[in-house]
């Protein structure tokens, strides 16, 4: 009798302990487990924090306890659009208005990977000034402190393009204790820092110099084909990002005789946004944990339209369409209209144009709807609604980003500015001018330009023979 109840109670405590453990793993389970949109369970301990981690074929970055790839914006507006063509985070370069930037994105469910901007040495900032180098220090650890438990914070990028005209590297030493503190007191958020293309040197000194560096960032446009390759070669081994790309920059495009440099059109760039991303950053995905197309919204440089994928009055431009079908891999409902060419007198871009001062010139855009809802050439034509301009050459050009002036518009020399045909006059002082033309069809918009100079006039010239246009009011642009 003893003996059997020796073994009931054995029995029994068996029973009791095993029930006791299901009921905790069960508690485990439903309190730390959440449930993403696709269904997969997401770890309640890992809310909130992004992870790099290694895998058998390279790196994989890790939000709230899932893979995330980065299909990220450089910039911080129109965030409802940003999330309807299937971006997920978004790049700043410093930290003016972080927190609403951060509350806003937050609420569209975005992440953000928060810019520390660091002085840079071509501005006038001396990384030998110990002083100063710590004063640095001590405002973004500040920063860090308060920013690092914000939701939709994703990853902290130290420094924007440090080596752009510098000949201190010491500045990496700077970027070096920033990461180190971050590290210390935010496990939970990687740290990158963003260079100016890509050079074997600024890897070398990275790797050297920033060992809590998580995350090479390269900001490239006509050289990202290049990227891949050489990122390894030059000796980085770890995860990296592209957070800048988009169309050929100014210094990298072909010059007029005059020396300044000739725009792509919006078509043109639409393809370079879908062929890059689909050629360079996609197939690289064990390595390059996503990317920031630039940029996400209107700036002056070099052109109004160079970088900008929205016009200077917040519509989307042509190559927004290309980021929404290699985000979301379907095209979108509505496509922007086609620039199939500009010419001026018969002319195109790479033809050198040159006007006498004064005198009477034709110029022609020919443009369509979007392929996928065309139906006849001509009709498309005259859906679109057109608008023209003539510009002076920006006198206000600047490297890195830096804020321009806008560059200035003539006035009065274009006749029927809303159709796709129209005269205009050369302006009388000799110089560089682009004469800009916009196509716009249900809230989206092409654009294209093309450079010319204009002779000033001689005594054998005469005297011009001006076309009559109607004074403009701000009426007829609507």
């Amino acid at each position: 009798m003893k003996l059997k109840c020796s073994r009931f109670y054995f029995l029994y405590a068996f029973i009791v302990v095993l029930c006791s453990t299901a009921f905790n793993f069960s508690c485990f389970a439903q309190s730390n487990d959440l449930k993403s949109e696709s269904g997969n369970s997401i770890a309640q301990n890992e809310q909130g924090k992004t992870r790099v981690v290694k895998t058998d074929l390279g790196y994989q970055l890790y939000r709230n306890g899932l893979p995330y790839y980065v299909k990220g914006l450089g910039g911080e507006v129109n965030l409802d659009l940003a999330v309807k063509i299937g971006g997920n985070s978004i790049r700043t370069w410093g930290i003016d208005n972080a927190q609403q930037i951060l509350d806003d994105a937050q609420k569209h469910g975005l992440t953000v990977m928060l810019g520390l901007w660091l002085q840079h040495e071509r501005h006038g900032f001396d990384y030998n000034n110990t002083e100063k180098v710590k004063t640095q220090l001590e405002h973004f650890k500040k920063v860090i402190d308060r920013f690092k438990n914000h939701p939709a914070l994703l990853m902290w990028g130290i420094g924007n393009e440090l080596d752009l005209q510098y000949t201190n590297t010491n500045c990496w030493y700077a970027v070096q204790d920033i990461a180190k503190y971050a590290r210390e007191v935010d496990p939970n958020h990687p740290t990158s820092t963003v260079t100016a293309g890509l050079d074997s040197m600024e890897v070398q000194l990275i790797k050297q110099r920033c060992p809590d560096i998580d995350i090479y960032c390269v900001n490239t446009y006509g050289d990202i084909a290049n990227v891949p390759a050489n990122i390894s070669r030059f000796g980085w081994t770890g995860p990296y990002m592209i957070t800048e790309w988009g169309p050929n920059g100014y210094w990298e495009s072909p010059k007029t005789k005059w020396d300044v440099s000739i725009e792509q059109t919006s078509t043109e760039k639409k393809q370079v946004y879908f062929d890059r991303y689909n050629n360079y950053i996609k197939p690289n995905f064990n390595y390059c944990l996503g990317s920031y197309a630039f940029l996400w919204g209107a700036k002056q440089e070099y052109t109004e339209t160079w970088f900008g994928l929205f016009s200077k009055d917040n519509l989307p431009t042509e190559p927004v369409d290309a980021l929404e079908m290699v985000f979301k891999n379907q095209a979108p409902d509505v496509a922007a209209p086609t620039i199939i060419s500009l010419t001026v007198d018969n002319k195109r871009a790479l033809d050198n144009i040159h006007t006498k001062a004064g005198e009477t010139y034709a110029a022609s855009v020919n443009a369509m709807l979007g392929i996928d809802m065309q139906t006849n050439v001509k009709d498309s034509a005259n859906k679109i609604i057109y608008n023209w301009k003539i510009l002076a050459e920006s006198t206000d050009k600047k490297s890195g980003g830096d804020k321009e002036e806008e560059a200035v518009e003539l006035n009065g020399l274009i006749k029927s500015k809303k159709s796709n045909d129209i005269k205009f006059r050369s302006p009388t002082q000799e110089g560089a001018y682009r004469i800009f033309v916009s196509a716009l069809y249900n809230g989206k918009v092409a654009y294209a330009n093309i450079p010319f100079y204009v002779d000033k006039r001689t005594e054998q010239d005469g005297q011009a023979r001006f076309i009559q246009v109607k004074k403009q009011s701000m009426s007829d642009f609507k």
